[in-house]
């Protein structure tokens, strides 16, 4: 039953409502990087193509699950072109991201029927992403702060806004406040298990009854 948990990304990321992002040395920190994730009760990873081996990092992780016992959802950022998009997707991923309007990745996205969460700054840009696929990537976020997701809000009320960059673990409630259904954060996290667990415990909720169901297990059960 648990291995048959299909939740949409979208809806992972809007219950969780801290995405990861993970930019590492190389594959195999990105790998400890998301176990460590995983194992705190995060399930949505966004890991990134500026990873040396991204590609292995993927494979290795897609197939594992979280605390709760779900199958882990990993995404692929700073994807902006058509092979990186290709190889991501073929790693596993289960969504992409852009950091900018991305009309290649855009095309292959529809071609696949993959999850493409597209980056933009200006209100055309991300009005574009939204139209296209329902979310969208603001960023750098900073520049415009949490008034600015309100703004974009007000005119794109239905939208799964995504703010990241320059953003703060500890501002994370002022963007979600704002209307952000998930804010990106790149650094910052705390390195120590049950301070990191708490802060997932913090924020998400399930996103779906059949995920409110599923009992924590074991770290000996994620790995097997």
């Amino acid at each position: 039953m648990e291995g048959s948990l299909s939740c949409h990304p979208y809806a992972a990321i809007a219950a969780q409502r801290l995405l990861p992002v993970l930019r590492n040395d190389d594959a195999d920190e990105a790998v400890r990087h998301t176990t460590a994730l995983l194992a705190a009760g995060c399930r949505v990873v966004e890991l990134t193509t500026s990873t040396p081996g991204w590609p292995a990092a993927v494979a290795r992780t897609a197939p594992l699950r979280d605390a709760h016992g779900r199958p882990a959802l990993i995404g692929v950022g700073t994807v902006t072109t058509t092979e990186d998009a290709m190889t991501a997707l073929d790693a596993g991923a289960a969504f992409l991201v852009s950091p900018y309007p991305a009309p290649e990745v855009r095309a292959v996205a529809s071609e696949c029927g993959a999850v493409f969460v597209e980056g933009g700054f200006t209100p055309g840009e991300i009005a574009s992403a939204v139209r296209s696929a329902g979310a969208a990537k603001v960023f750098p976020a900073h520049v415009g702060g949490p008034q600015f997701i309100r703004s974009l809000k007000a005119v794109l009320p239905d939208a799964l806004i995504i703010p990241t960059g320059g953003i703060r673990p500890g501002e994370v409630r002022d963007w979600l406040a704002a209307g952000a259904a998930a804010v990106g954060i790149g650094s910052g996290l705390p390195a120590d298990p049950g301070e990191l667990a708490a802060v997932f415990a913090d924020l998400a909720g399930p996103c779906c009854d059949a995920c409110a169901d599923v009992p924590a297990r074991t770290g000996a059960e994620r790995r097997s």
